[in-house]
């Protein structure tokens, strides 16, 4: 168990969890225990309409919505979103979606004091963290901030059920990436280390009931409380390689989040996997093999498995790769330029890792 012979901190777990089927009604109540009354709903464009009649279930309790979220999370949306924040004289947000809206509503939070209620649809696991990664002038910035974690999280299975499949696999995959990164990171501790194997096989278990039976609520629950866990390791220890390479490829390179990650997952977990040890109960549950048994998953799911699909060109690589080493950071195994330009050639003819 990660970090018991060398010691370790614990600094307790939060925000507050609503977890269960039909939670989304109970939104309004988690708005008046915070003690606010004018809440702006965000969303995407493509969710307007979740956020529009969530608005309206809200009452007096909106302050109307903001639906232009974006991927990436661009300091220019941000900017439009605190305007409409403050001229709607709103006290809190509610976040309802992805990543995307999470992340505006982070951003907003840390800008304004805005206390955040969010409330997930995808797996991709940024609702209990506080980190926010934002994107200016072609370079995503990630930072960490009391102010950046969101008050309450409020899971509803039911609003997964409809979550398309492919869109089911890449955030569970990027959701698999939280934990295997938070095994090996510097501040692991043991409870985190518990709920990231737990975490990882509730998607071993669920994923693919839900990918063969997309309205099955049971694995759907399996599922989401799979993202819950790797959320909280995303959000309690330092994310290494695999998150920066997926926030190089995102922010320099504008790829699709989740499916960034799930292409990356297999290469830089076998990578990494050569240098630690903490890594041998994932292996246990992907057939004796980090990388191999992670590829063999995605691609049993259906899953991306080329970064050549995402538009990247081999010269892409390159850069890509010069990137990546410009700032050092904690990672398992030592690594130099070119190790990251050979993983990323992997990734991107979509080879199996051995």
């Amino acid at each position: 168990m990660s970090g018991i012979g060398t010691g370790f901190v614990f600094a307790g777990i939060s925000p507050r969890v609503v977890f269960g089927a039909g939670t989304l009604a109970r939104v309004g109540d988690e708005i008046r225990r915070l003690g606010r009354s004018r809440a702006l709903v965000l969303s995407t464009p493509n969710q307007a309409g979740d956020a529009a009649a969530l608005s309206a279930a809200l009452g007096d309790l909106s302050a109307g919505i903001f639906a232009a979220a974006e991927m990436h999370t661009p300091v220019a949306v941000t900017a439009r979103a605190v305007e409409a924040y403050r001229a709607a004289g709103a006290d809190c947000v509610v976040a309802l979606g992805g990543g995307s809206t999470i992340g505006l509503g982070k951003a907003i939070a840390t800008r304004t004091g805005a206390d955040q209620v969010a409330v997930p649809t995808t797996y991709a696991g940024s609702e209990m963290t506080d980190i926010l990664g934002e994107t200016e002038g072609g370079r995503k910035t990630t930072r960490r901030d009391a102010s950046i974690r969101p008050e309450t999280v409020v899971y509803d299975v039911d609003l997964t059920l409809g979550l398309p499949v492919a869109m089911t696999v890449t955030s569970a995959l990027n959701a698999i990436a939280h934990a295997v990164e938070a095994l090996y990171a510097p501040d692991a501790n043991p409870v985190i280390g518990l709920m990231s194997i737990d975490g990882v096989r509730a998607f071993r278990e669920g994923l693919p009931v839900v990918a063969a039976t997309p309205r099955d609520r049971e694995a759907r629950a399996q599922v989401l409380y799979g993202a819950w866990l790797c959320s909280i390791a995303l959000g309690y220890t330092t994310m290494s390689l695999h998150h920066k390479l997926a926030h190089v490829l995102g922010g320099s390179f504008g790829t699709p989040h989740a499916e960034t990650h799930a292409i990356l997952l297999p290469h830089t977990a076998g990578f990494n996997a050569a240098g630690t040890d903490r890594l041998a109960e994932i292996a246990a549950l992907f057939g004796g093999s980090v990388g191999g048994g992670l590829w063999d998953f995605a691609k049993s799911l259906g899953a991306p498995l080329r970064l050549s699909e995402l538009g990247l060109s081999e010269a892409d690589l390159d850069r890509a790769a010069a990137i990546a080493v410009e700032n050092r950071y904690a990672n398992p195994r030592p690594f130099e330029e070119d190790d990251i330009r050979a993983l990323l050639q992997a990734a991107w003819e979509g080879t199996r890792p051995d």
